[in-house]
């Protein structure tokens, strides 16, 4: 506020401006408190417009959130072929993406040859299928 707009030359000499006796207009009740106080009183109307986002929080989102996946052992195809397998021609096709598998692994061993069509699959499942005559066929190529 310009100084020519106060009131204080009128107060000169008078002590306490027109405040009363002792520390009054002075302590943080008369500020509306000391911080951020009264942003649910007082001073809602200017948290709503300077920080509406003052309150709450985000979204709590786990450290370590369990995730369900589906995957399987080329020791499985033989079982996987009874349940999710076809007959396309001469090959024995196992659609494993379809049946809600993520990804082939390479633990154990295969005797038939299978195709398999699965959206992911590990290098030593690769070569253990294709060691017995068969092919995987991922998402990826």
């Amino acid at each position: 506020m310009a100084t020519r707009l106060r009131k204080t030359r009128r107060y000169r000499g008078s002590r306490n401006h027109g405040w009363g006796q002792v520390a009054q207009h002075r302590a943080s009740g008369h500020k509306g408190g000391l911080g951020v106080s009264g942003q649910l009183k007082h001073h809602y109307s200017s948290m709503l417009k300077y920080n509406p986002h003052h309150f709450g929080h985000g979204s709590t989102r786990p450290p370590h959130p369990n995730v369900t996946r589906k995957w399987a052992s080329v020791r499985d195809l033989n079982d996987l072929y009874s349940s999710y397998g076809s007959l396309e021609g001469d090959r024995h096709v196992i659609d494993l993406g379809r049946a809600g598998y993520e990804k082939l692994l390479g633990g154990g061993s295969v005797s038939k040859p299978y195709t398999v069509k699965i959206p992911a699959s590990t290098k030593s499942a690769n070569e253990k299928v294709k060691a017995a005559g068969g092919e995987v066929l991922t998402d990826n190529g």
